[in-house]
């Protein structure tokens, strides 16, 4: 079996596709909260992806991937048998995994798969943990069932009222809260505002909050600088020393602005690609 080759490709919903793909090296090595840089072929982009599964003895990595721009659209067109030109990892730094009492993984979007590796080695290490999961509609909402048998309770919260809670994971967790759930700490992965008011409130009700940083990243190994986001007034570099932070003291306005710098181009892209991939055959 050759690296880099896509072992099995399964569609989760319109937008997100999850894969499992052979990679040893990387698999052997893996822990909660790293992630792995990803090429799909020679001069494409470097896009760095969460690792949401591994398997020593396979071999195998997993990752969860949503179609947003043309290099992602471009992966979820991979099939079963295809081949990533580069998989590089695991980068970052491990979230440090012990006993807090109980702990709320809060994923939004594909935020939920990203999330779903730390839940796992929160539950190992003894604790008991909550999900609250959210997405805009119940055909986005991801992994409910795995999320639901892994964790103590699982909260689902949909923007338009199609599942579970109507409402924000803000919502959920203010409900958990008044509930007279003791939550001692967070950890939160989905858009940025999603996480910057997520942390607000966690912060607000005593708990401590950690967030997930998805900045613009080039290199992955801190060279370049384009990760660096601002913690505690201090800039910090997510490849390498996170991307899991504390999230009391993160400029979240600061990212906002930063990774809406090319959304223009990038736009411009995705439309030059899907122009490419229309289907000839006339059917669509």
């Amino acid at each position: 079996m050759e690296e880099n080759t896509i072992l099995t490709k399964q569609i989760l919903n319109s937008a997100v596709v999850k894969f499992v793909i052979y990679k040893p090296l990387i698999a052997r090595s893996a822990r909660a909260g790293q992630f792995v840089i990803l090429r799909g072929r020679e001069g494409g982009e470097r896009v760095p992806v969460t690792l949401v599964d591994w398997d020593k003895e396979e071999g195998t990595i997993t990752v969860i991937i949503q179609s947003i721009g043309k290099s992602t659209s471009l992966f979820n067109s991979l099939n079963q048998g295809d081949k990533f030109l580069n998989v590089a990892g695991p980068l970052g730094t491990p979230v440090e995994i012990k006993e807090c009492g109980t702990v709320a993984v809060v994923g939004g979007g594909v935020g939920i798969a990203e999330v779903y590796p730390i839940a796992r080695a929160l539950k190992e290490a003894g604790n008991r943990v909550i999900a609250v999961l959210g997405a805009r509609t119940k055909e986005l909402l991801i992994l409910e069932k795995e999320m639901t048998a892994l964790c103590d309770k699982t909260v689902c919260a949909t923007d338009d009222g199609s599942y579970g809670l109507k409402g924000m994971v803000t919502d959920a967790i203010e409900q958990l809260h008044n509930g007279g759930e003791k939550i001692n700490v967070g950890f939160i992965i989905g858009p940025i505002p999603m996480m910057k008011f997520t942390a607000r409130l966690m912060d607000k009700l005593g708990m401590t909050p950690y967030a997930s940083l998805n900045p613009i990243m080039l290199d992955g190994t801190g060279m370049c600088g384009c990760c660096r986001v601002t913690v505690e007034g201090k800039v910090r570099f997510a490849c390498v020393e996170g991307p899991m932070f504390p999230a009391r003291t993160i400029d979240f306005d600061e990212l906002i602005r930063r990774t809406s710098e090319y959304k223009p181009l990038e736009k411009q892209s995705l439309q030059a690609f899907e122009k490419e991939h229309v289907c000839k055959c006339g059917l669509h």
